[in-house]
């Protein structure tokens, strides 16, 4: 696989916290070898005010973020994904459609930290503690040597970053 750019289009349902949290790590943490998107099956039409708090924290311009749908990166004029992931597990368990270019795909689960009830302080408490936990497992995949990995290596150390994420959050 080419390190030129590779893109990654991460999925959740309603793409406002999960998923654009990890857009922006990637796109920060890949340092110009990533090109991240997210969209979401059933968008919800806004970003969650503590998520866009977390990437910003970082350093993301935040202006250009929105909720959308995964309908627009499945068009023949989107850009095409070498890599799929979905953050939620309503995400993974919905038919997605046909990804130009046969993507690798994994699913990286993540608590929804937009059903946190409580106060402001317990809900961004929430927000950041994912984020941390999206942050360790983008780590992982930019840290990867990928133009020395073919495509079943690749999907492996993709499938081992979300199994060990879901180990460390039971």
């Amino acid at each position: 696989m080419s390190e030129n750019m590779v893109k990654v289009l991460i999925l959740c349902t309603g793409n406002s916290a999960r998923s654009i949290m990890a857009e922006a790590l990637f796109n920060i943490l890949g340092q110009g070898r990533f090109k991240a998107y997210s969209a979401g099956s059933h968008p919800n039409g806004k970003v969650n005010p503590y998520a866009i708090e977390q990437v910003a924290a970082i350093g993301y311009d935040t202006s250009a973020l929105r909720s959308k749908s995964w309908d627009e990166f499945a068009q023949a004029d989107a850009p095409q994904m070498d890599f799929i992931i979905t953050v939620c597990d309503n995400a993974a368990g919905e038919l997605c459609p046909v990804w130009p270019g046969k993507p690798i795909a994994a699913h990286w689960g993540f608590e929804d930290p937009a059903a946190v009830q409580g106060t402001d302080a317990e809900k961004r408490a929430a927000f950041k503690r994912i984020f941390q936990q999206i942050e360790s497992c983008v780590a992982q995949l930019v840290a990867l040597p990928l133009s020395q990995l073919g495509p079943d290596t690749i999907r492996q150390h993709m499938q081992a970053i979300g199994q060990k994420q879901q180990e460390q959050a039971s």
